[in-house]
C-alpha cells in the first residue's frame, strides 16, 4: 500500500479508483470512525422508551441505511449527492426532538410499535423539510445564522448530558442506580476514552470510543454485569420491511423535528463544504453550489429512506473528513466500499443483538464525553462570532427559555397539551427564540460595536487598576 497522507497532498484524488485492497483497507478506516455514532442514537433511543427486542432489528436498519445513503452521496445518481465520501449516520442532533415523540405516543397509551410508527411518520414527512430547502441553502444561511446554530448545537449537547449521566449511573429506574460498581465502571470508559483521546497515535484516538466500549465491556463481563444469553432468539438475517411498525402522525411531534431538519441542512453544508476542501475541489462556484445543494438533498433523502425502514434520521459525519486527511484516500468509490460493509453488517441481526447487551454504565462513560463534545462544538460556533449586545441578548433569552423548560419542565403544566409537546422541548423553545430575534433586532452597526468593546475594555481597566495597587 501507498505511503499513507499526511492531509497536504492526497494520494487518490476524487475520481482515482485505487486498487481493492487499499480501497477496503481505507473504507475500513471509515466503518471504524463511524460505527460508534451510527449506531449509539439507536441504542440510547431504544432504551428510554423500553423498545426491547425490537433493538436489533433497529440497529441493523441503521447500519444498512446508512450503507445506502453513504453509496448514494459518493455515486450521485440524477444530481442527487455531493459525488464526495460523505458517511451517513444516525443524527444525534434528532436524539432529544425523537425521544420527545416516543414519549408523546407512550402518553397515549401506547407500546413499542406505536411509538415507532409515530417517529418514523414525524422522522419521514420532516425529511421533505431539509429536501426543500436544500435548492435554498444559500438564503437559508441568512436566516439560520452561526449565532443560531451554534445555540441550538449547544442546547442539544447539553440537554442530551442527562441521559448519558442517567445511563452512567444505571439507567432509567435501574435497582443498582448510582451504585458504587456503576459509577466505578462509567468512570473507567470514561477516563479510558480521555487517555485515548490523548495519545500521539492518529489511529488510537481516532478508535478511543469504541476501544473504550471494548475495554468497557471486558471489565463488566469479570464483574457479571455482561451476559450474551438471548443471542440464540435472533433471526439468522435482518430483512429491511418498509414501515413495519406503521405510519402516524402528530403536530406536537412533527414541529420539533421539522426545525432540526431546518439546523441539520446548515451542519450539513459546513460538513460538506470541509469535504470539499480536504478532497481539493472548489469551495466557491458552480460545481461547489452543485455539490453542496446535491448532499443536502441526500441528506434529506437519506433519512426519509431511514424513517420509511424504521430507523432514525441520517446526517453526514464530520469524523470521516478526519479520515480522509489521515489517509490521503479521497476517492469517492471508496464510499461504494464503506456502503457494502456497512450493509452486510447491517443484515447480520447478531451484531445488534450483542451491541444491546453493552451495560449501561459502559454505554453513559462513552455517551457523556459524546453529548459533551456536541455541546462544545456548538460553543466553538458561538466563540468563533463577534458577540456584540445583540448577540449576548439572543444567546440569553435563547439559553433561559430553552434550557429553563428542560431543567423545570412542570413550567408549561398549566398549558394545553399540545403546547406542553411543542414547547416542552429545549430545543424547539430555544431554537426558535434564537430564530425570531436574530429576524426582528436590527443589526448592530460595526464601528458601534468596537467602540462598546473600548469602553467595556477601559471600564474593567479601571475596575481592576485600583486592585493592583
Amino acid at each position: 500500500m501507498k505511503e499513507q497522507g499526511t492531509g497536504s497532498e492526497l494520494l487518490y484524488q476524487l475520481d482515482d479508483k485505487p486498487p481493492f485492497l487499499e480501497a477496503v483497507f481505507a473504507a475500513l478506516q471509515h466503518v471504524l470512525a463511524s460505527f460508534v455514532g451510527i449506531i449509539t442514537p439507536t441504542l440510547i433511543i431504544g432504551g428510554v422508551l423500553g423498545l426491547g427486542e425490537h433493538i436489533p432489528y433497529l440497529i441493523s436498519m441503521a447500519l444498512i441505511v446508512s450503507g445506502v445513503g453513504t453509496f448514494i452521496q459518493a455515486r450521485r445518481p440524477w444530481g442527487i449527492g455531493s459525488g464526495m465520501v460523505c458517511v451517513q449516520g444516525t443524527s444525534f442532533a434528532f436524539l432529544s426532538s425523537v425521544l420527545a415523540a416516543g414519549f408523546i405516543a407512550k402518553g397515549k397509551g401506547g407500546g413499542p410499535e406505536e411509538i415507532l410508527s409515530l417517529i418514523v411518520g414525524v422522522c419521514f414527512l420532516g425529511a421533505f423539510v431539509e429536501i426543500v430547502l436544500s435548492q435554498f441553502i444559500g438564503k437559508l444561511r441568512r436566516i439560520v445564522t452561526p449565532l443560531v446554530t451554534g445555540i441550538v448545537i449547544t442546547i442539544i449537547g447539553a440537554s442530551l448530558i442527562k441521559v448519558g449521566v442517567t445511563d452512567l449511573a444505571g439507567g432509567f429506574k435501574a435497582p443498582d442506580f448510582g451504585s458504587g460498581a456503576n459509577l466505578a465502571l462509567g468512570g473507567f470508559v470514561l477516563v479510558t476514552i480521555i487517555m485515548l483521546n490523548r495519545s500521539s497515535n492518529a489511529w488510537l484516538r481516532l478508535s478511543s470510543i469504541i476501544i473504550g466500549l471494548i475495554a468497557g465491556c471486558v471489565v463488566a463481563a469479570f464483574m457479571g454485569k455482561l451476559s450474551f444469553g438471548n443471542l440464540a432468539a435472533l433471526p439468522a438475517i435482518s430483512i429491511p420491511v418498509p414501515f413495519k411498525y406503521g405510519f402516524s402522525f402528530d403536530w406536537s411531534a412533527f414541529l420539533p423535528i421539522a426545525l432540526i431538519y431546518l439546523i441539520t441542512a446548515i451542519e450539513s453544508t459546513g460538513d460538506l463544504t470541509a469535504n470539499c476542501l480536504i478532497s481539493k475541489r472548489p469551495i466557491k462556484g458552480d460545481e461547489y453550489i452543485g455539490r453542496i445543494k446535491g448532499g443536502v438533498f441526500a441528506d434529506g433523502l437519506n433519512s426519509m429512506l431511514a424513517a420509511a425502514f424504521n430507523t432514525f434520521p441520517n446526517t453526514t459525519f464530520s469524523q470521516n473528513n478526519g479520515v480522509i486527511q489521515l489517509t490521503g484516500v479521497a476517492s469517492r468509490y471508496v464510499g461504494y466500499f464503506i456502503a457494502g460493509i456497512l450493509v452486510i453488517l447491517g443484515l447480520l441481526p447478531i451484531i445488534g443483538g450483542v451491541l444491546q447487551m453493552i451495560p449501561k454504565p459502559v454505554l453513559g462513560g462513552a455517551t457523556l464525553i459524546m453529548f459533551g463534545t456536541v455541546a462544545a462544538a456548538g460553543i466553538k460556533i458561538l466563540a468563533s462570532e463577534p458577540l456584540g449586545r445583540r448577540s449576548m441578548l439572543i444567546m440569553a433569552v435563547a439559553f433561559g427559555t430553552g434550557l429553563g423548560v428542560a431543567l423545570n419542565p412542570e413550567v408549561l403544566s398549566q398549558m394545553p397539551k399540545v403546547v406542553q409537546n411543542i414547547f416542552g422541548s429545549a430545543i424547539t423553545t430555544g431554537g426558535l427564540s434564537a430564530i425570531i430575534l436574530s429576524l426582528i433586532l436590527p443589526e448592530e452597526d460595526a464601528s458601534q460595536t468596537a467602540s462598546v468593546e473600548s469602553v467595556a475594555k477601559s471600564e474593567i481597566a479601571d475596575a481592576i487598576d485600583p486592585i493592583k495597587t
